[in-house]
């Protein structure tokens, strides 16, 4: 643990103000009814990313870990409907605490999401909810504008907290703010750890997964700007990262979640398993969790 932390620190970097948070606009394919009017092909892609690769793979690559969750297109329109906002399940911006001590005593089932700044987790965050509009999430192209954690109430199904990203301008308490969440709180149920999929695992991103890996709780890795790099370049990153699952983890979900903030790819996977695992809907065209 000590070392851990000590490695965190050496290669954080002091933060930069934050800043204003941006009304978001309701993204083209923000719902399964539009994407469904696309070309099938291009639907499939959306829907299950992983699929698109596929055919550049060597026939000896296992795919399995690739499609251990595969939900039906039904199973998703129903993740879908937690995603939208109304007088009975109100879906906002909770509360900013830079403190664990300071958090909200939230009963409701929690995900976090944590990354390397500029690893596009408030724009996934904000895919996420792009249903829901009169929600602001902060995004910025400027890396590591997330001071602090961000609280996001979907209803009374469960909690989305945007962590401080780690890295280039992380916040110089990052450590202290983050690793008490993750080891104390007690509604957690999902960690999504965000890998940039155009240049794959970092030094940064092995010390996080090592942290996760110490909590002892269930952790995801979901990689992101899928649509940056060719399929040779993610490929590579993708196999790599899949190799680290396999050989380096025991708390890690084995399947890595591609995603697309900016074309929407594989939002609608990740928002049904969110659903799932916060106990939101029941699947039972999954293998497991």
């Amino acid at each position: 643990m000590l070392l851990l932390r000590l490695s965190l620190r050496l290669w954080l970097q002091p933060g930069a103000p934050a800043c204003a948070a941006t009304r978001q606009s309701v993204h083209k394919l923000a719902s399964l009814q539009k994407a469904k009017t696309l070309p099938r092909k291009k639907v499939q892609s959306l829907l299950y990313p992983f699929g698109e690769l596929e055919a550049y793979l060597d026939r000896s690559v296992d795919k399995t870990p690739f499609q251990l969750f595969y939900p039906s297109l039904e199973n998703m329109v129903e993740a879908e409907k937690l995603f939208y906002s109304s007088p009975s399940h109100k879906i906002d911006f909770y509360i900013s605490v830079e403190r664990m001590d300071h958090a909200p005593d939230l009963k409701q089932p929690e995900v976090c999401f944590i990354g390397r700044s500029n690893v596009g987790k408030s724009s996934l965050i904000k895919g996420l909810f792009s249903l829901t509009p009169e929600v602001e999430v902060r995004v910025s192209k400027t890396p590591g504008h997330t001071k602090k954690m961000n609280f996001f109430r979907v209803g009374k199904a469960f909690t989305i907290v945007d962590m401080p990203g780690y890295g280039h301008r992380a916040p110089r308490d990052f450590v202290d703010m983050v690793e008490p969440y993750l080891y104390t709180r007690k509604n957690l149920v999902r960690t999504f750890l965000l890998v940039d999929g155009s240049v794959g695992l970092q030094k940064l991103d092995l010390i996080a997964l090592e942290m996760c890996e110490e909590t002892r709780n269930p952790y995801v890795i979901v990689v992101t700007k899928i649509d940056k790099c060719g399929h040779g370049t993610l490929l590579t990153n993708l196999l790599n990262l899949q190799d680290v699952i396999k050989t380096q983890t025991s708390s890690c979900f084995p399947q890595p979640f591609l995603v697309s903030s900016l074309q929407f790819g594989g939002i609608y996977l990740l928002r049904c398993f969110i659903a799932h695992v916060t106990g939101s809907i029941r699947l039972a065209d999954t293998s497991q969790s």
